[in-house]
C-alpha cells in the first residue's frame, strides 16, 4: 500500500529523468534506475539489521549494578567470524554482478545505427556533427557552439547554448570526442555520462523515448571555464529532425567538421576568430 501511493521519481530514487505519466527518458534510463534503486534497499536493510543487532548488544551487555571490572573476556568467536566476513563477500560480489551485467547492457553498441552522431567536446564548447552515408562524409551537417553566455541577472541564456537535436525513438550512436583536453559528456536526465580523451574515441548507443529538451554539461574539471561547458539535448520528432538538418544545409553547415574547423579558425568555446585575438594582443 505504501509502494502504491509513491510517484514515479520516488519509485526511481529520486533520480532526475522521470515524470508522472511519460515514458523514462532512454531505454536505458530504468536499467540504471533500478540498479541505484534496489542497491538502496539491500543497503538499508544491512544497515537497519546491523543497528539492531549494535542496540542489542548495547542493552543487552550493559554493566549492571554493583559490576567493576572487565567482563569476560573471548579472544575469538568462529561462527561469528565466518558470518561477518562470508556476508560482506557476498554481497560485494553480488554488487559487482549486477553492475556488470547492466553495464554490459548499456555500453553494447548497435552494429547499425539509424542515426550516426559525433559530439566533439572543446574548451568550453560543443561541436556536433550529423554523420552522413558517404565515406568522406560530405553529406554531413554539423553545427559549432560556443561556451555559455550570462545573461545581467547572471541567468544562463538557454538559446545560445549548443543544441543537439535527436530522432524520438530511434537508434543514436554518439561517437565522443576531444579537441584538447579530457571532458566528460553528461545528459543529465538520460543518467549516463562518458568521458572524452584526445587519441581514444568513445561511443555511446541509445534510443531517446520521450521528446523535450533536456540540460547537458561537461562533467570533468577541464579548465577556467569549465562550470560555463553547457548544452542541450533536443529530442523531436523524426519530421522535425529531418527539417533541422536542412536547415543545417541551407546554411552551408556541410562536409566534415574537421575541415571546416580548420578553414574557419575559431577559437575553442569562444566562436572568436584567432586573427582578431592576435590584433588585440
Amino acid at each position: 500500500m505504501v509502494l502504491a501511493g509513491c510517484t514515479t521519481q520516488e519509485l526511481n530514487g529520486y533520480l532526475p529523468g522521470f515524470v508522472d505519466g511519460e515514458t523514462a527518458t532512454t531505454n536505458q534510463a530504468e536499467r540504471v534506475s533500478g540498479l541505484w534503486t534496489n542497491s538502496w534497499i539491500v543497503l538499508l536493510i544491512v544497515g537497519f539489521i546491523t543497528w539492531g543487532l549494535m542496540l542489542w548488544a548495547t542493552i543487552a551487555y550493559r554493566r549492571g549494578r554493583g559490576q567493576s571490572g572487565l567482563p569476560v573476556q573471548m579472544r575469538y568467536n568462529m561462527p561469528i567470524e565466518i558470518f561477518y566476513t562470508v556476508i560482506p563477500l557476498i554481497l560485494v560480489l553480488g554488487f559487482f554482478s549486477f553492475t556488470a551485467r547492466d553495464q554490459a547492457a548499456i555500453e553494447t553498441q548497435w552494429d547499425e545505427p539509424e542515426v550516426s552522431i559525433a559530439a566533439i567536446g572543446k574548451q568550453w564548447a560543443w561541436d556536433f556533427q550529423y554523420n552522413g552515408e558517404k565515406a568522406d562524409n560530405s553529406d554531413a551537417v554539423w553545427t559549432m557552439g560556443v561556451q555559455a553566455v550570462a545573461a545581467p541577472n547572471g541567468d544562463i541564456v538557454q538559446d545560445e547554448l549548443p543544441t543537439l537535436v535527436l530522432p524520438v525513438d530511434k537508434k543514436v550512436t554518439l561517437d565522443l570526442r576531444s579537441r584538447d583536453v579530457i571532458h566528460s559528456f553528461w545528459v543529465i536526465d538520460f543518467l549516463y555520462k562518458k568521458d572524452m580523451y584526445i587519441g581514444r574515441d568513445n561511443q555511446w548507443s541509445f534510443i531517446p523515448t520521450r521528446e523535450g529538451t533536456f540540460a547537458g554539461k561537461c562533467a570533468e574539471l577541464c579548465g577556467e571555464y569549465h562550470s560555463m561547458m553547457l548544452f542541450n539535448v533536443k529530442v523531436v520528432s523524426e519530421a522535425e529532425y529531418e527539417a533541422y538538418l536542412d536547415e543545417l544545409r541551407a546554411k552551408g553547415n556541410t562536409g566534415d567538421i574537421d575541415e571546416a574547423y580548420e578553414r574557419l579558425q575559431n577559437l575553442p568555446g569562444t566562436g572568436t576568430p584567432a586573427s582578431i585575438e592576435s590584433e588585440g594582443k
